[in-house]
């Protein structure tokens, strides 16, 4: 048996539904990739496109993966503060 987030005993995952979570994490390291690149690249972006673009990227993320605020708090929001840190020079 697996826990759930709430810590509830729940069935295993089959292999098509780990294929199928795989399938969608790696659709977001592609999305979240691509979003980075842009706005390390896009001389022409303004900050507050690239916010945008940041806050419509976490929207994405936790429509794929509800409940995972945490997850992506950990994991993205630091990539992407240091990124507009030294994109935009923000101390």
């Amino acid at each position: 048996m697996e826990l759930n987030e709430t810590g509830e005993k729940t069935a295993p995952m089959t292999a098509e539904e780990v294929a199928e979570e795989q399938k969608l994490i790696r659709r977001l390291q592609m999305m979240m990739n691509m979003v980075m690149q842009v706005i390390a690249q896009d001389g022409s972006l303004s900050i507050d496109d690239a916010a945008q673009m940041i806050a419509d990227s976490r929207a994405a993320a936790l429509a794929m993966f509800p409940g995972k605020e945490l997850a992506y708090d950990l994991i993205w929001k630091p990539r992407f503060q240091r990124l507009m840190r030294e994109r935009f020079r923000i101390m």
